[in-house]
């Protein structure tokens, strides 16, 4: 492990962007962890078993070349769509934004996701809210870059519906009348209301959005957890130069069944000032 660790942490001290996937989560075997209780402990435990797979298999081709960027995945766990297939899947994914104000990490995120899953369209896209600073309300200009963003994917054919994460009826309701592509969903948390809103609910209604349920908590992945992962996995690093700048996860779903076929994560990370 030292040497692996050595070895990654030369490259990532002179590469300037991260891309880490974990590949199909199904397809982990005695990687994966049997039960993460909540959605950021298995995220970490993904994050940094990816990175310990990775560190293992580290070429000293790739050594020499010290590469801007890094593509950090599990090789055994990557897995395509089959095409012949493709109309028999429901790909899903959630964005998170977690540390860039760029609108255009969402087509990067959606770019990447196409790519490794081997499809031209993905069939929804939910983007959480953006982080914003404390004691501030979400508002619709928070949203907007990001939508638009969403908007441009959908028109270029890349997305098929775009949908919302814990916007409450006001929030859903400027953002449906401002809006060119209407967001077809809203997710709520359970944890922060046991009963969908009634005037939610009745919006939802006469506009034909679906209301669905997730227990994600408010920060998946915070810039702190990001870095004791890193550190964690390879010693040899300094960490806090390293900045997450989105996450998406993803789903594949046979439609006829409803059985999850494939489901993983994929991030981008920054160094900072490069």
């Amino acid at each position: 492990m030292g040497t692996d660790s050595r070895a990654a942490g030369a490259l990532l001290a002179r590469a300037r962007t991260l891309h880490l996937q974990t590949g199909n989560l199904l397809n982990w075997g005695r990687l994966r962890k049997k039960c993460p209780s909540t959605h950021s402990e298995e995220l970490r435990d993904c994050i940094q078993k990816t990175l310990n797979e990775w560190s293992s298999q580290i070429s000293p081709d790739l050594v020499r070349e010290f590469p801007d960027v890094l593509e950090c995945t599990v090789s055994h766990a990557v897995e395509k769509i089959n095409p012949d297939e493709r109309e028999e899947m429901k790909v899903s994914a959630k964005l998170f934004i977690v540390g860039s104000n760029s609108s255009s990490s969402t087509r990067n995120a959606i770019d990447m996701a196409c790519s490794v899953l081997g499809v031209a369209q993905l069939d929804s896209v939910i983007i959480a809210s953006p982080p914003i600073e404390d004691g501030v309300n979400l508002s619709l200009e928070h949203l907007q870059p990001y939508w638009e963003e969403l908007e441009n994917l959908v028109q270029s054919k890349k997305i098929v519906a775009i949908g919302t994460s814990d916007l409450d009826k006001t929030q859903l309701e400027q953002l449906y009348q401002w809006a060119q592509v209407k967001p077809n969903s809203n997710q709520v948390n359970l944890a922060s209301c046991c009963v969908m809103p009634p005037d939610l609910t009745a919006f939802a209604k006469q506009f034909d959005i679906q209301l669905l349920t997730h227990n994600d908590p408010k920060e998946l992945l915070s810039e702190a957890s990001f870095q004791e992962a890193l550190q964690e996995s390879i010693p040899d690093i300094q960490a806090h130069e390293w900045v997450p700048l989105w996450l998406l996860r993803y789903s594949v779903i046979v439609k006829s069944r409803g059985i999850i076929k494939s489901k993983g994560y994929i991030l981008q990370a920054k160094r900072r000032g490069s």
